[in-house]
């Protein structure tokens, strides 16, 4: 969304309207505009034009009865406009011109109440092919990290760069440029805005399940700030993975994501209090716990067993889930099948956090000794280094085996290491019960 920095009070009913037409159909506008172009960057930056030209316009004359036919058919004017700026001889703009009619394009009052839906550029039958290109386009390997996730962000999400920035604690300028460079980097790579075939589309799934996990993931535990859940960028998370999950329905790790996010979810009523401090899961009171969600969570698990295909790192870190969302206590969770899935996990995706977490698991279901010895080893890799997570969980386990002093020690460390100012109070506080 366009800022709109001292706009008139009048013009809050049409922002409140295009911020909900955006934030629904930004996907769905941007990939028509895309396939109708044949230039990503151009749909996207023509799609901000016709937003920044609604909120005059909608707010001088009312919103349309077609909200999304109204910016599609604007945004494709600007685009249209931008071609014939480049060479009254373009070919691609002649192509285009040639599908316009008199009176086809909006114009603001008359427009309201009209029914213009023949005019959308897109064909129903390829709306949904439209979403995925535009996932894979923004996910695409081309792409830094922080780049692909912040332009599916924008371009799918219907989020403004102020909501990126402020989701990730970082300058809205950091976000416009890394959108910028996202979308010149798409067009130096002449990366073409269509749907992967089917074999490269199986390689390339990851990179977009991979950049939802990251979404959803700082959503549920904030690597910085003052609040420990940021759930709307969670919820965005799992919105985006809903669509997904919809238009990719034989793909079981779509499903395993999806049930890993609702069943992670369903916990986060219990995971604050009232002042926003951080609930550990042994303190969390399981009434306040989403059984809605949990239901939904169970309910996609099994259909991404039901695939036959075995579960993949997403459907084994949901089955994870599912044993917290369905275990009446602490005490009473299956520890041991938990140990079990973790092991199964690192082998499918081994990483430092997969055997720090399978220590956590082994503590509760064998005893502390046991698990420290497991902490040691990672401590001696240094791969966990400067991370807050590995002298968290080593303080717990020395506490627990009555070594208090290099239990405070650790806990101190952790909490100077940790950059979320809810976790830090946590680890502060226990350190502070060993003194």
């Amino acid at each position: 969304m366009p800022e709109a920095a001292g706009s008139p009070p009048g013009d809050a009913s049409a922002r409140r309207a295009i911020e909900a037409v955006w934030r629904i159909e930004s996907a769905r506008i941007v990939g028509a505009l895309a396939r109708y172009t044949g230039d990503f960057a151009l749909a996207e930056d023509v799609a901000q034009e016709a937003l920044a030209e609604a909120l005059t316009s909608w707010a001088a004359q009312g919103v349309p009865t077609s909200p999304v036919g109204w910016l599609l058919a604007t945004a494709r004017r600007r685009a249209i406009d931008g071609f014939r700026r480049k060479s009254a001889l373009d070919e691609r703009y002649s192509a285009l011109a040639g599908q316009l009619t008199d009176g086809e394009f909006y114009s603001g009052a008359a427009d309201v109440g009209s029914d213009r839906s023949h005019d959308l550029p897109w064909d129903p039958d390829r709306v949904g092919d439209d979403v995925l290109a535009l996932m894979f386009t923004a996910c695409h390997p081309v792409l830094s990290p922080e780049a692909r996730v912040a332009l599916t962000l924008r371009v799918v999400g219907g989020l403004s760069s102020d909501e990126i920035a402020r989701a990730f604690l970082v300058p809205t300028a950091t976000v416009q440029a890394r959108i910028t460079r996202a979308k010149k980097t798409i067009a130096a790579a002449r990366v073409p805005f269509e749907l992967p075939s089917a074999q490269e589309r199986s390689a390339r799934l990851g990179g977009v399940l991979s950049v939802l996990y990251v979404i959803f993931t700082e959503g549920s535990t904030a690597t910085a700030g003052d609040r420990l859940l940021r759930t709307d960028l969670a919820y965005e998370a799992v919105r985006l993975t809903r669509m997904l999950a919809a238009l990719l329905p034989g793909e079981p790790e779509v499903h395993g994501l999806l049930a890993l996010f609702e069943l992670t979810g369903a916990r986060f009523p219990a995971r604050t209090g009232p002042d926003g401090e951080a609930v550990l899961l042994e303190d969390q009171d399981r009434r306040l716990w989403d059984r809605s969600a949990i239901r939904r969570g169970l309910a996609v698990l099994g259909r991404a067993s039901a695939a036959g295909r075995g579960l993949g790192p997403y459907g084994l870190q949901a089955s994870i889930a599912a044993c917290h969302a369905t275990a009446p206590t602490v005490q009473e969770t299956d520890w041991e099948q938990i140990v079990l899935l973790y092991e199964a996990l690192g082998r499918l995706a081994p990483s430092p956090v997969v055997e720090l977490n399978r220590a956590v698991a082994v503590a509760m279901a064998r005893g502390p000794r046991q698990a420290l010895s497991m902490v040691d080893e990672l401590v001696t890799t240094g791969r966990l280094s400067g991370s807050h997570l590995l002298p968290g969980v080593r303080g717990e386990l020395l506490a627990r085996l009555g070594r208090t002093s290099e239990a405070r020690a650790e806990l101190e460390l952790a909490a100077r290491l940790c950059r979320n100012d809810r976790e830090r109070s946590v680890l502060l506080r226990k350190a502070a019960a060993l003194s």
